[in-house]
């Protein structure tokens, strides 16, 4: 099998190729428009599907992979910032409190679809206007679902807690991946 991975984010490249498979990198051209009828809890599957779904068909042999990462506070949705005022109205959003992450995957073949949701809780200590000045001008974080990266400074430096995968938070469940991808 032929596994196809539709998606340009570095870290779901990397951590799907430490997983130990091998795969081809293809794009897809759809746009990720949420519905308001679409639960936060349901919002990431939601947008792997419609991404999955965009695909052009799939042939017998092979296996396509999406993935959706979305940041929820107070069940407000917060996406990838648009530009540097909407990061930093983000992660001030974010300082001092718990939100959720939740990151979708896809599993797409020639004759059936899984998708799964994988939830993290994570608890940011107090962020400073500097801190988040340092954070936006260095990591540039505009690709970022909440603005942040777990595995970049802010994550580093001002994480307190954290409840579930380190990875679902980076963008990639690998445990339900590796799961699923080995019983097909």
């Amino acid at each position: 099998m032929k596994l196809l991975l539709a998606s340009q984010s570095p870290r779901r490249k990397e951590l799907l190729s430490s997983l130990g498979f091998e795969f081809e990198i293809v794009a897809i051209d759809c746009e990720e428009i949420l519905p308001d009828s679409v639960k936060t809890e349901d919002a990431a599957a939601y947008l792997s599907e419609l991404k999955a779904d965009a695909f052009r068909n799939l042939v017998q042999d092979e296996i396509l992979l999406t993935a959706d990462t979305i940041v929820a506070i107070d069940d407000r949705v917060l996406g990838k910032p648009k530009d540097e005022s909407e990061a930093r109205d983000m992660l001030r959003s974010l300082s001092g409190t718990t939100h959720q992450v939740y990151t979708g995957i896809t599993i797409k073949t020639a004759d059936k679809i899984i998708t799964e949701t994988d939830i993290a809780d994570v608890t940011f200590d107090e962020i400073t206007d500097d801190e988040i000045t340092y954070y936006i001008q260095k990591y540039k974080p505009f690709d970022k679902a909440g603005s942040y990266g777990i595995q970049e400074w802010l994550g580093m430096a001002k994480i307190k807690k954290m409840t579930g995968s380190f990875y679902t938070i980076m963008g990639l469940p690998t445990h339900l991946v590796y799961k699923i991808l080995k019983e097909i």
